[in-house]
C-alpha cells in the first residue's frame, strides 16, 4: 500500500488562512477543541487507525517554503506581514490529534491554541477519504475517464456562462484526483469562467485566485464567546476590522438564515461584497437576499451570492435560472469535482465543538445551519441557542 502525506502546508483551504491571521491578530490566547463527525457511518478498516497517526505524524516535517511565502505576500496583500512571518516558522503538532479507532469506528479529536490548530481540520478530512479508499482497495475511474468528466462538466457550466471555483479539498477522493481536476479545469478554461480554488496549494501551483474568507467556527466561537445574539454581528465587524474592506463574503447560516440578515444591516450590507449560502433551499435563500438588498436600498446586481452546499451540475443550471439578471452569482463545487470518481463519496466533516473559558471549563459551541439535519453540538446547547433567537422550528 501506497503511503498517504501531504506535499504542502499549503495543501489547505483558503479560508484557514485567513481566518488564522484573524486568529492570530486578535484571539491569540484562545483554546478550542475539534471533533471528527462520521454522518455517513463509513466503516474503517482494521489499522485505520495506525496508518492515518503516520499520515499526521509526517505533517510535522511541512513548512511554509520562501517560494510560497512570497506567492502570499504577493497575491494576498491584506495578510499581515507579521502573520506571514509566523506561519514561516509554523509546524503541525501531532500530540494536538487524539486518534482512536473501536472496531470499524474512529474518533478524532484536536485540542489546542486556536491559532495552532485552525489549520487541522480540512487536511485531517482529506487524509482519512484518501485513507479510506486506499485501505478498503477501492478502484477509482482512470485518470482518462476523471479528466473527459471534468472536461464535460467545465464545458456544460461555460454554456451556463457562470463563474465557478472548485472547492473540494476536505472530500476529495485523493490528492492525485484533485490535480488531475483542477489541471483540466484549467487547460479547458477559454471562456475564463473557472476563477479559482478554495485549496492555496494548486492555487500556487496553476497561477490561479486562491478564494475563501471564513467559515462556520468564525461565527460559532464568538456565540462561545460573547453569546448567540452578539455572534453575527461581533464575527463581522472583527472580520471588518482585519481586512477593512478585503475578503468580502459573510457566511450566513451559522444561526440561520433568517437570524443572520436581521443582524446584516445597512452597513454590514453595503460593507460586504456578498455572502455565502451553505444550506438550505438555495432558490429560497436567494429570494431572501435580494429582498433584504431590496429593503436596505441596495440594488443587487451589484452584489453576489456564492453558493457552494452539495453542488451539481444540475442544481447549478437551477440557481442559475432562478437568479438570472435578479443578482450576481457564482459556484464553489467541491465533492462533485474532486470525488466523481465511480465511488461513493464520503459524508464526514469535523466540526469547532468547544471554547475553553478562562475558569479551564469548556463552553460547547453549536451550528444550527438552515437545514436541521446539519445541526450540530450539544443537544442542550442547541436548545438554548434555539430559545435565545427565538427559532422555533
Amino acid at each position: 500500500m501506497a503511503e498517504v502525506r501531504l506535499k504542502s502546508i499549503l495543501d489547505n483551504d483558503f479560508y484557514k488562512i485567513t481566518m488564522q491571521n484573524a486568529v492570530v491578530k486578535i484571539f491569540p490566547d484562545e483554546r478550542v477543541k475539534y471533533q471528527f463527525i462520521n454522518r455517513g457511518k463509513h466503516h474503517f478498516p482494521e489499522g485505520f487507525d495506525e496508518e492515518f497517526r503516520k499520515a499526521v505524524n509526517a505533517m510535522a516535517e511541512l513548512k511554509l517554503t520562501k517560494a510560497e511565502k512570497e506567492y502570499l505576500k504577493k497575491t494576498c496583500p491584506y495578510l499581515d506581514l507579521p502573520y506571514l512571518d509566523f506561519l514561516e516558522g509554523y509546524h503541525y503538532d501531532p500530540s494536538e490529534v487524539k486518534i482512536v479507532q473501536t472496531g470499524n469506528d474512529l474518533e478524532v479529536t484536536v485540542e489546542g491554541q486556536w491559532y495552532r490548530t485552525i489549520l487541522w481540520e480540512v487536511p485531517l478530512l482529506a487524509l482519512i477519504s484518501e485513507l479510506h479508499y486506499e485501505m478498503n482497495h477501492m478502484e477509482r475511474d482512470s485518470n482518462q475517464i476523471v479528466i473527459q468528466n471534468t472536461f464535460q462538466k467545465a464545458e456544460k457550466l461555460n454554456k451556463l456562462g457562470v463563474n465557478f471555483a472548485e472547492f473540494g479539498t476536505r472530500r476529495r477522493h485523493s490528492y492525485k484526483v484533485q490535480d488531475l481536476v483542477v489541471d483540466s479545469l484549467v487547460k479547458d478554461n477559454k471562456s475564463g469562467k473557472f476563477i479559482g480554488s478554495s485549496n492555496v496549494h494548486f492555487a500556487m501551483k496553476y497561477s490561479i485566485k486562491p478564494i475563501g474568507t471564513h467559515a462556520h467556527e468564525w461565527f460559532m466561537f464568538h456565540a462561545a464567546e460573547y453569546g448567540f445574539k452578539m455572534a453575527n454581528e461581533l464575527a463581522l465587524e472583527h472580520w471588518v476590522d482585519v481586512y477593512r474592506g478585503d475578503l468580502g463574503v459573510a457566511l450566513s447560516d451559522t444561526y440561520t438564515t433568517d437570524v443572520f440578515f436581521q443582524q446584516f444591516d445597512k452597513k454590514f450590507a453595503k460593507l460586504f461584497d456578498g455572502v455565502r449560502h451553505d444550506s438550505g433551499d438555495p432558490i429560497e435563500f436567494a429570494n431572501k437576499t435580494i429582498a433584504h438588498y431590496e429593503k436596505n436600498g441596495i440594488n443587487p446586481l451589484f452584489k453576489y451570492i456564492i453558493f457552494s452546499d452539495g453542488l451539481n451540475l444540475e442544481k447549478v443550471e437551477e440557481i442559475t435560472n432562478a437568479c438570472k439578471e435578479r443578482i450576481g452569482i457564482s459556484f464553489g463545487i467541491g465533492t462533485n469535482l474532486t470525488n466523481d470518481v465511480g465511488l461513493k463519496p464520503m459524508n464526514i466533516v469535523m466540526k469547532l465543538i468547544g471554547v475553553q473559558a478562562n475558569n479551564g471549563d469548556w463552553i460547547p459551541t453549536v451550528k444550527l445551519s438552515d437545514e436541521h439535519g446539519k445541526y450540530t453540538g450539544d443537544p442542550k446547547m442547541i436548545e438554548l441557542a434555539k430559545e435565545f433567537l427565538r427559532i422555533n422550528n
